[in-house]
């Protein structure tokens, strides 16, 4: 492909113009839209002659210029641009264009989610329905009217509240909405459909009365209970927690199967992947559940930290999603279990953003580069984003945090601001200089911290040594700044001291008077995003008697990770570790929390260690131990799954989810043993239960280690569903997921069933991308797996870019593999990268990975 531009942070320049109002009209007919679009613009830099608006593939049909009709010698349509030429300080300009939604297959601007109207802007959507300003820092006041045909679209939504309804002679009516709020244009939004819809209200503190919508495909309604008792625990949460009210009189959210992200906070009109708003206990696990309370809370937290306070570029996005993102992670925390929820966002920041920071494609929170921005909506951006945010409020604590987060709110409301706007605001209301701190936001990598540990005389020395990664690019590091809480525990668990300390410099001592030699506990809540390396370790003693359940969790991982890389060297297990997990098995403890102390360390965790990836043995290490425990622990793990198997029950309180939680720990592990009595166990299981959950665990043990019965179980499951979305990507991710021989073939054959279709962005990631996460077979040595998704990104590219791209995703570990599979993907890639036409989504993933200037 021709060489792709590079966009750099130290080349952002304020717009030349701005835009105070936007009044769109669009008519929706059934093969074309027609936009007008009449702009107030006002110039900022005087000196300019020409005005640029951004815009991609559109139809133009007129241009006005203060009510004069333009001709063509007053504007110049450039590829992804359009030019007006010598404007005056102060106009109004009309621009009336056709778009295609119906044919936009990209679902970037305005598109058709099956017989829905919909869109999506963020990043740089809008300039696919209009030509605009399309930039966040340029922020107008929007009206919109939709005119549609009234039996096809009798719901017709935009942004803010709705001021008219009205019909017209041609069986078509209308719907007129304003924002009060200015709003960059990645925030506006417009759906028009045939929809269900649930209501409620809320009323906020100050006595204000807000009504709320959510809309589905008919027949879904009933799905959308959950989603909307979260939405109003978010809002009440938020009011709490942050002092924060809703501002409008109305919030509709509306769920849509074809959507390239989770979800998107467009002011006053949600627009949701219906992932993350159906649900019921019938198809939906109580991980969906939790998800859906989750992002609902997400999407609406955005309402004050990324719309009335949004970035002034997009190199500051982690200033609305890293702060947002730690927002729901505490939201969720209140109202589960705190220790739970901490576990659950650390081991999902490991399995995704530390093999990111471990990958060619490592960038800093605060990127200072890119080909294209819909790249850079990563892990490290939302999650790393949010424990930088998480480690200012340990530095300031709850109440100088709260003082910060309102001068935040307060001194910036209604403006588009940067990274240092919000560290300005913790700053100086927390009293703290956050001048180091800030390479958190401008650094790569995931840095390490060496512990060395010296007992003497009454006196223990904890030594700390930062290990501070390169850049991608091979520059060095500083040392960075951050909280480390840590205690020292007594041979009997109790603490001797406790304290958060704040490290700051490549190596320094910290020196404690004991008259017995300590156990250590650090790093305790995950209180900072790094890879802790002891030489001395007391898993089995922390395993036991840590009160800090973090470092429980941590240290029954890390002992995990210690037995199966000494099986991978050919050595026996250890049976400390069998012992501690035996404890832990016989321990009355909270049974999430149990269930996750379980819990073998993944394959990912494994990988991320080695020096050089090789999957085959880190299989086989994982495979021998989890038999060895079943073996071990036969009676007792089914003992638990007896106590805890309720299967009528289907209940959402704490209790029940932790029964199921346990109980499916359990019976997975005994899976190991690929026994009669196990494998009649998960099929009774499958057949007797009620919930998705108990479900979904019954037909993957059965998939892995009874293909005859799961083959039945799977037959009625897919009859049963085949027609609900949303359960049919649990069921292409459980297959694509299968640690059976043939699995590439069967994902191979499962892409002509009725049920899959690759426009749905939810169904490629639950089959094509389940099995790129399957190591054990797209890793396979014969390089089949490699060739088979290179085929599908190059394939996909060709529909949808951005999916593409995250496809390619899976490629970042090239730097790490074994140089047979290493050889096997870089051949696979370069025919990507020798892609005519492939995207500069894709070109620049791939050209990172296999590192192509």
């Amino acid at each position: 492909m021709s060489k792709v531009e590079t966009i750099y942070l130290k080349d952002y320049k304020k717009s030349e113009f701005t835009v105070k109002t936007c009044d769109l009209v669009f008519e929706l007919f059934e093969e074309y839209a027609q936009v007008t679009n009449l702009m107030h613009i006002i110039k900022v830099d005087k000196n300019s002659k020409d005005l640029l608006l951004n815009s991609v593939d559109l139809e133009l049909i007129e241009i006005y210029l203060d009510d004069v009709k333009l001709n063509e010698s007053r504007y110049i349509i450039e590829k992804e641009h359009l030019r007006v030429l010598d404007v005056g300080d102060e106009f109004k300009l009309i621009i009336i264009n056709k778009i295609y939604p119906q044919l936009n297959s990209e679902l970037e601007g305005l598109y058709k989610s099956g017989s829905i109207f919909c869109t999506q802007n963020e990043p740089e959507g809008f300039r696919r329905i209009t030509p605009y300003i399309d930039r966040p820092d340029v922020m107008a006041v929007f009206r919109t009217t939709l005119v549609a045909d009234r039996e096809r679209y009798p719901i017709l939504l935009s942004n803010g509240n709705r001021e008219t309804n009205f019909k017209l002679d041609d069986k078509r009516h209308g719907a007129t909405w304003f924002d009060p709020h200015p709003k960059p244009s990645y925030l506006f939004a417009l759906v028009a459909g045939d929809l269900g819809v649930i209501q409620d209200k809320f009323v906020t503190k100050s006595g204000k009365y807000a009504r709320l919508y959510i809309y589905t495909d008919k027949g879904n309604e009933s799905k959308c209970k959950h989603a909307m008792k979260s939405l109003k625990e978010s809002m009440k949460w938020d009011e709490d927690v942050y002092g924060r009210e809703y501002d409008l009189d109305l919030y509709n959210i509306v769920a849509v199967d074809s959507f390239n992200m989770g979800a998107m906070e467009n002011k006053g009109l949600n627009i949701f992947n219906s992932a993350y708003v159906l649900a019921d206990e019938d198809s939906a696990t109580d991980g969906n559940f939790m998800a859906i309370q989750s992002v609902i809370a997400h999407e609406y937290f955005h309402n004050w930290t990324g719309n009335r306070i949004t970035c002034r570029d997009w190199f500051q996005l982690t200033l609305k999603e890293g702060l947002t993102v730690f927002r729901d992670q505490c939201f969720s925390a209140d109202l589960n279990s705190k220790e739970v929820k901490r576990i659950e966002d650390v081991r999902a920041l490991r399995e995704r953003q530390f093999v990111e920071d471990g990958s060619p494609t490592a960038h800093p929170i605060q990127p200072d580069s890119y080909m294209t921005i819909n790249n850079f909506y990563t892990a490290t951006v939302y999650e790393k984003g949010a424990e930088v945010i998480r480690m200012i409020y340990t530095l300031l604590g709850e109440e100088k945090y709260r003082k910060a987060t309102d001068l935040y709110f307060e001194t910036f409301d209604s403006q588009a601001v940067r990274t240092d706007d919000f560290l300005w605001a913790m700053s100086k209301a927390g009293g703290i200089d956050l001048k180091q701190f800030e390479r958190w936001y401008h650094q790569s990598g995931t840095p390490k911290l060496q512990v060395d540990e010296k007992f003497e005389e009454g006196k223990y020395t904890l030594t700390l040594t930062q290990i501070i990664p390169n850049a991608v690019d091979g520059s060095e590091q500083k040392p960075y700044y951050f909280p480390l809480k840590m205690a020292l525990l007594d041979d009997s668990g109790k603490e001797i001291e406790a304290k958060t300390l704040t490290i700051s410099k490549e190596s320094e001592d910290f020196v404690f008077k004991t008259n017995l030699k300590p156990i250590l506990s650090i790093n305790r809540d995950f209180s900072a995003p790094i890879i802790v390396e002891q030489a001395e370790n007391n898993y089995a003693f922390l395993m036991k008697h840590d009160k800090n359940s973090f470092v429980r969790y941590e240290s029954a991982q890390s002992f995990g990770v210690a037995t199966m890389e000494a099986l991978m060297r050919g050595e026996a297990i250890d049976e400390a570790f069998v012992k501690a997990y035996g404890h832990i098995l016989g321990s009355e403890l909270d049974l999430s929390f149990k269930a996750l102390l379980l819990e073998l360390p993944s394959v990912t965790a494994l990988m991320q260690r080695q020096e050089e990836v090789d999957f085959e043995p880190i299989y086989e290490a994982k495979e021998k131990l989890e038999k060895h425990l079943a073996a071990a622990f036969e009676d007792k793990l089914l003992e638990i799954y007896t106590q805890n198997h309720k299967p009528l029950c289907k209940e959402l309180d704490a209790k029940s989810m932790g029964e199921r939680s346990i109980k499916n720990r359990c019976l997975k592990l005994l899976s190991a043993l690929k026994s009669d009595k196990i494998i009649e166990t998960a099929n009774a299981q499958y057949n007797d239960s009620i919930t998705m959950t108990d479900r979904v665990v019954a037909l993957d043990i059965l998939e892995n280690i009874a293909p005859l019965h799961a083959k039945v179980s799977q037959e009625h499951f897919y009859k049963r569903y085949k027609n609900d979305t949303l359960v049919m990507n649990k069921y292409f991710s459980l297959l694509a997921s299968s640690q059976r021989e043939g699995v590439l073939e069967r994902v191979a054959a499962l892409q002509n069933d009725d049920a899959y279709n690759e426009l749905v962005p939810n169904l490629v990631r639950s089959l094509i991308g389940s099995f790129s996460r399957n190591y054990k077979y797209f890793h396979a040595k014969e390089g089949l797996g490699y060739k088979f998704v290179v085929d599908k990104i190059i394939d996909i590219d060709k529909i949808n870019p951005q999916m593409a791209s995250g496809l390619a995703g899976a490629f970042k570990i090239y730097e790490k593999l074994n140089s047979v599979n290493k050889k096997l993907m870089r051949a696979e890639l370069e025919r990507v990268v020798s892609e005519p036409s492939i995207s500069k989504n894709v070109y620049e993933i791939v050209s990172k990975i296999i590192k192509i200037s």
